[in-house]
């Protein structure tokens, strides 16, 4: 039977994005809230082995590209050398930094962080069946399943996060790979294959489909190839990894064409499995509780977040939709929001997404793919970066921005850009489909001068077929 203490309104089993927010937005509305999290820091895969960690060997990884390239045009010359062993220093205190910080709100907001793992108990207990408080049993009127995901994995390739790797290992690597393969042309992929590749590894990227950036504007997709090329990427498409055999000096691959046909070997040192993700529930009692979950392990939730138990809600990755770090934090609000008996929103055609490479690639909206397929007649404007004069400036003339409105209504329905800090750019037009603005209330905005947000304003005019600089 639980103590008094352990009677709470609100329980969360995760501190990742989706968690933490929930937790401190319960807090917030004057709810008795405690987060359960298995690891000995908070933040979940975001924080400490993922979104954060990935961006900091991004940036660092591009300075160090940088310093030996383009810096010499622009007058700056300097010969760069690697210290991995401080790359990696830096890395591992913006982690600490950011972990921190998620502990320091706990305390502020008054949030009880129970640690170890938590598991359904039925009748709205959780039990803490690992970790320091191993053998709790709280009690809430209200569960939120945060639990985020794990990497998929994939057949006959077996993963020792040393000479076989997840993104967890890819940014735990001692020394820079000669050569590392990639499975997989997606997000992670890329963004991890272009760190490495910056630091002098030749990188090889296997991908399944015929295309990169599969989820991704088409025309986004081909152009990112082309790019990512011309950066010393090698692409094998349409080609599917059916073995590895690790060997002391590195990994050998088989692989096939996707559709069948005579197989080769790649020879690696290095191997990153970036084939997507998979909800992590495991050891969470789901079925025992009576939560339903779909064939690929999903959680099934209603508009409100809710299990088909009572008093059980799921958001993030464990729950359908992107699995996005915004979108939880998104989702965690809501929900709790929901449950104090507001009345909020979260319009999912307005979720960005985001590729941190160097050019970045973002997208948000419905891609022309998308809107052909449901029969949507609809206009596009396109823009490119070389006809920009501060993207002339920074040597940023990669790219464009396209912008897909309706052709009836001129309302934006999409949009996609590949360029220099085209992450930052895209909210713009998230903003501007939150409030259902059309082409042409983009394209009267005033935009400063020079901007490289300049390109957007371009591309919305474009959607009329006025563009002024071009």
């Amino acid at each position: 039977m639980s103590d008094a203490k352990d009677a709470y309104d609100v329980v969360v089993i995760g501190a990742g994005p989706g968690g933490y927010v929930a937790a401190i937005r319960a807090a917030q509305l004057g709810m008795k809230t405690a987060c359960v999290e298995s690891r000995e820091t908070l933040g979940g895969t975001c924080l400490n082995i993922g979104c954060i960690p990935s961006k900091a060997m991004l940036h660092a990884s591009h300075m160090y590209a940088e310093a030996g390239g383009e810096l010499a045009h622009l007058g700056v010359k300097v010969s760069p050398k690697l210290d991995l062993k401080q790359m990696m220093a830096h890395k591992s205190e913006t982690v600490e930094s950011n972990v921190k910080g998620i502990e320091f709100l706990f305390k502020k907001n008054k949030i009880d962080w129970i640690r170890g793992k938590g598991q359904l108990a039925g009748g709205g207990a959780v039990a803490i069946t690992e970790g320091k408080d191993k053998g709790r049993s709280l009690t809430a009127k209200h569960i939120i399943i945060a639990t985020g995901s794990d990497s998929a994995p994939i057949p006959n390739v077996e993963i020792d996060e040393k000479q076989i790797v997840t993104s967890t290992g890819a940014l735990e690597l001692a020394k820079v790979p000669k050569h590392l393969v990639v499975i997989g042309g997606g997000v992670i992929g890329l963004e991890m294959g272009s760190v490495w590749g910056r630091l002098g590894a030749k990188v090889t990227v296997v991908e399944f489909l015929d295309r990169i950036l599969p989820t991704m504007d088409g025309e986004v997709s081909k152009q990112f190839l082309r790019i990512l090329k011309k950066q010393g990427m090698d692409f094998k498409l349409k080609s599917k990894v059916t073995g590895a055999k690790k060997t002391k000096s590195g990994v050998t691959l088989s692989v096939e064409p996707a559709a069948g046909g005579e197989a080769e070997t790649i020879e690696a040192d290095v191997v990153l499995v970036a084939v997507g993700r998979r909800p992590f529930t495991d050891g969470l009692g789901l079925e025992a509780a009576g939560v339903e979950t779909d064939k690929r392990g999903v959680i099934r939730v209603d508009a409100q977040y809710r299990t088909s138990a009572e008093g059980v809600y799921a958001i993030g990755d464990c729950a359908p939709g992107p699995m996005l770090a915004h979108k939880a934090e998104d989702e965690g609000a809501l929900c709790v929001e929901m449950i104090a008996g507001q009345k909020p929103h979260l319009n999912y055609d307005a979720i960005p997404n985001i590729v941190y490479t160097e050019p970045e690639v973002a997208s948000i909206g419905k891609t022309e793919e998308e809107l052909k397929e449901a029969g949507v007649e609809y206009v596009a404007g396109k823009f490119p970066f070389s006809a920009n004069g501060r993207a002339r400036a920074m040597l940023a003339t990669e790219g464009f921005v396209k912008i897909l409105a309706d052709k009836k209504t001129d309302r934006v329905l999409g949009a996609h850009i590949i360029g220099r800090e085209a992450g930052g750019m895209i909210h713009e037009i998230a903003l501007a489909i939150e409030f259902g603005a059309s082409a042409e209330d983009v394209a009267r905005t005033c935009h400063g001068h020079p901007t490289l947000n300049e390109a957007v304003r371009e591309a919305a005019l474009a959607v009329d077929g006025r563009p002024i600089h071009i």
